[in-house]
């Protein structure tokens, strides 16, 4: 029966894991566009900016109304909501109306460059609301249905997936490059068929469609998947809950967590209110502010523009493209340090190091920058394989496990509001960092950023591994009342 329920539970967790891998794929595709993206529509700095941003800007967005959408209506249905748009949103961000080319050959609707760009805006928000949902729900759904002891490790797969998809992402991109060789982007005026159209003339629109089959994968399995046991219980659901239980953790540990579940389950929440009061006000401080310090270490910006970083240092656009799959792999394979230790050395000293090793990466980059030197991409793999194994994970481990059950979803959708926030403003902002004041002047101010994380995760945030939801509440409950 434990092999069973390990195999279910290893299988729903792939499941909720896909919406990290289109996370993570969405984020690092538009990187292969850039260029072309910059060309075709002519764009300015700002712009470009504007137009890889836009999808942070729909995960803002997202993270809004997941936290109502998954506390309503669970968090089964709230996935489902994302994978339908992420869905709508690959298949429109390939079908952007034409401007350019053979009008005779029309294979979709034509408009002027105005239209078209607004477009890709429009269906770009549409899908960073999808990301910014299944980055709330994803984190607490796998949380919710693990037992404490694995919990981390289940949580941290998550992030994984969201690296195995930047990895990808930045994989295709380069073997489109490759695919369409000289003739990228080339617009010839002749009928070329839809394949060239998609993969050569505008092979933007190419990368993009490759989103299309992931995003239906993970629409389809969700269909299958089952509900929150602990949403169920919040929702007086306790039979369907247990049946759910006993499959994941076998019948002992399930009745052990259901007197758990059950016994938190009779404090009703109060919404926002409930957050604000002075035993949850630690755990919001936190909630709010690491998922902010993570990002403000200019990880959003590196991975969206990753291939235009590496080429201000090596002036090769097919050098940039390969540079960037290997920060994809570096990224996925510290992933795993995370993925192996995190029980064993717990949330703090993952963090602590993993952000020391941040500090110093980012500044060997502004150095190297400063130089002139064509290296940077060794101090940047550094950044990445830090980043990597402590702020990558572990924040949405420990805001996914900080917060009572009733209010979960509601919290850590403002975590993730935080996040994807401070996301937002360093991706927009990147492009003309890069021309005001210099790559150098950039990657040292991702490195000042760095440091108020360091004290504050000394000071403030608690070492959680090995403890149930439960007992994490009760710990902040037994604070205040030591206070009193």
């Amino acid at each position: 029966m434990k092999k069973k329920s390990s195999v279910y539970l290893i299988a729903i967790s792939f499941v909720a894991s896909i919406g990290g891998f289109l996370f993570g794929y969405d984020t690092a595709i538009i990187s292969g566009c850039n260029s072309f993206l910059e060309s075709h529509f002519q764009l300015t700095s700002a712009m470009l900016g504007w137009v890889v941003s836009s999808a942070l800007l729909g995960t803002i967005l997202g993270c809004v109304v997941s936290g109502t959408i998954t506390d309503r209506f669970g968090r089964k249905k709230a996935l489902i909501t994302s994978a339908s748009l992420l869905s709508i949103s690959a298949i429109g961000s390939m079908l952007t109306p034409e401007f350019l080319g053979n009008s005779e050959s029309l294979l979709w609707m034509q408009s002027d460059a105005d239209f078209a760009f607004n477009f890709l805006i429009i269906i770009r928000l549409i899908g960073g609301i999808g990301v910014g949902i299944t980055s709330v729900v994803a984190p607490v759904y796998i949380s919710e249905l693990t037992l404490p002891k694995n919990r981390g490790k289940f949580v941290s797969i998550y992030q994984l997936s969201i690296t195995l998809g930047i990895l990808l992402a930045f994989l295709v991109d380069w073997l489109v490059l490759n695919h369409a060789g000289e003739q990228a982007g080339v617009i010839t005026g002749e009928s070329g068929g839809f394949w060239n159209w998609l993969f050569v003339e505008e092979l933007w629109r190419g990368m993009f469609g490759t989103e299309i089959p992931i995003a239906l994968l993970f629409l389809i399995l969700l269909l299958f998947s089952p509900e929150s046991p602990r949403w169920l219980v919040s929702k007086k659901r306790s039979e369907e809950a247990r049946r759910i239980m006993i499959r994941v953790a076998g019948k002992e540990q399930a009745e052990i967590q259901m007197m758990e579940i059950e016994e938190t389950a009779k404090v009703k929440s109060k919404g926002i209110k409930e957050l604000l009061r002075p035993y949850l006000r630690r755990p919001l401080i936190i909630g709010l502010l690491l998922p902010m310090f993570s990002h403000l270490s200019g990880i959003a910006a590196i991975m969206y523009f990753a291939p235009n970083i590496l080429n201000e240092a090596l002036n090769s656009i097919e050098s940039s493209f390969l540079g960037a799959v290997l920060v994809g792999v570096v990224n996925s394979l510290f992933t795993f340090v995370a993925i192996l230790y995190i029980e064993k050395f717990g949330r703090r000293k993952l963090l602590l190091i993993g952000v020391s090793g941040a500090f110093l990466s980012l500044s060997g980059v502004g150095i190297l920058f400063a130089i002139g030197s064509n290296l940077v991409l060794i101090p940047l793999l550094f950044y990445v394989a830090s980043f990597a194994f402590s702020f990558g994970p572990i924040v949405w481990v420990i805001i996914s496990e900080i917060f009572p059950t009733r209010i979960r979803g509601l919290a850590v959708s403002i975590g993730s509001f935080s996040l994807m926030v401070t996301g937002f403003f360093i991706t927009l902002t990147n492009p003309v960092l890069l021309e005001v004041i210099s790559p150098s002047g950039t990657f040292f101010l991702y490195a000042i950023l760095t440091l108020p994380a360091i004290w504050f995760i000394w000071k403030f945030v608690p070492e959680t591994k090995g403890k149930s939801l439960e007992t994490i509440e009760k710990y902040w409950l037994g604070k205040v009342n030591k206070k009193a």
